[in-house]
């Protein structure tokens, strides 16, 4: 009766340290995901806009282009009317001479082959001029049509930075939208996990609830390693097969219950005590915590819970919950610890 209500005393002392330590692990889990799925976004992002600036810088250097030419035709518009404008004037010199000669000739009344040799030059020289004047005005209606159509090109691409700009705008707004609905899907995941979690552990306790060896130490379930192997070795004994029976009978349940779109897995650690191993089937303590580690894993799908929601760990002697050196704290460090996370 006072061994009983020793080992229960001691239960009841039993640190929570390490509960907290893997939620804190968990949690970062949870923030580390998000951290890379926020880098994704941003690299995705990143991407589609620089190739958006790329082309925008394609886009305005045209502009600048046709924006050159477009200066240099109206330069050549304007010594073209410059042209125009002195041909209009030499014309108009010319049929003001004409009129003048022709005045003289009519006062005079001459009509003598010198005045018609004249009148013949001044007409052909008009017409000449005229011709000029036909070439300046073809020439100016031709950069016209070149003015006219740089304009189009110009409004055209104006259109297009204004699209490629609006598109811009749509692109965030959709990367910013799946940001928010993939942290959604993530927490809600989160939820559903917590919530089945809890319920198989409260499946768990009402199991094992005669057990004084076998402790709930925050999220985890810590059987000793006493109830399951003999010392030094890592085949179960049949006291640790019918509590391990009694697990696979929960988690084939629960694997029944969680939604196939939810990751998780039940990870099995195994721990040693401090003191060096004398054994020559493992060297180490790391060699002896994976072996009990896989062999209960290994049980546990022998008796029908599927691999994929299985892990197994070893710790060696390196994460102790009793950092005493008697034989009741070794004791409490040769464990077996169950816990159910995500993926």
């Amino acid at each position: 009766m006072a061994g009983s209500l020793s080992r229960r005393r001691r239960a009841e002392e039993a640190p929570y340290w390490p509960g907290f330590v893997d939620a804190m692990g968990q949690l970062l889990l949870v923030i580390t995901f998000l951290l890379s799925v926020f880098m994704v976004a941003q690299f995705l992002l990143a991407r589609q806009i620089s190739g958006q600036d790329s082309a925008l810088g394609q886009l305005r250097s045209q502009i600048a282009e046709l924006t050159e030419l477009l200066a240099l035709e109206k330069s050549a518009k304007a010594d073209a009317d410059s042209m125009l404008s002195a041909l209009q004037d030499d014309l108009a010199t010319e049929k003001a001479k004409s009129a003048s000669l022709s005045a003289e000739l009519d006062a005079a009344g001459l009509k003598g082959t010198s005045a018609s040799t004249t009148i013949t030059g001044l007409q052909t020289e008009l017409d000449k001029q005229k011709s000029l004047s036909s070439d300046a005005l073809a020439k100016v209606e031709l950069l016209n049509q070149q003015i006219a159509a740089m304009r189009r090109q110009l409004a055209q691409l104006n259109q297009l930075l204004s699209d490629s700009e609006a598109r811009n705008t749509a692109s965030d707004a959709q990367i910013a939208d799946l940001g928010k609905r993939l942290n959604s899907a993530l927490a809600q995941k989160v939820q559903e996990l917590t919530r089945y979690r809890s319920e198989f552990f409260g499946r768990l306790r009402q199991i094992l609830a005669q057990r004084s060896d076998i402790l709930v130490v925050g999220d985890r379930f810590v059987f000793q390693a006493e109830v399951l192997f003999p010392k030094g070795q890592a085949d179960l004994n049949p006291e640790g097969q019918s509590e391990m029976l009694k697990l696979a009978d929960a988690l084939k349940q629960l694997e029944s219950e969680i939604p196939p779109d939810i990751a998780w897995v039940m990870r099995v650690d195994g721990h040693t005590d401090s003191d060096p191993i004398q054994s020559a089937q493992f060297k180490s303590n790391w060699e002896l915590s994976s072996a009990r580690a896989i062999a209960v894993v290994k049980f546990l799908i022998a008796n029908g819970v599927q691999p994929q929601h299985l892990v197994a760990a070893g710790f060696g002697e390196f994460q102790p919950i009793d950092p005493g050196s008697t034989e009741e704290a070794k004791s409490r460090n040769r464990r077996i610890e169950l816990k159910l996370t995500e993926r």
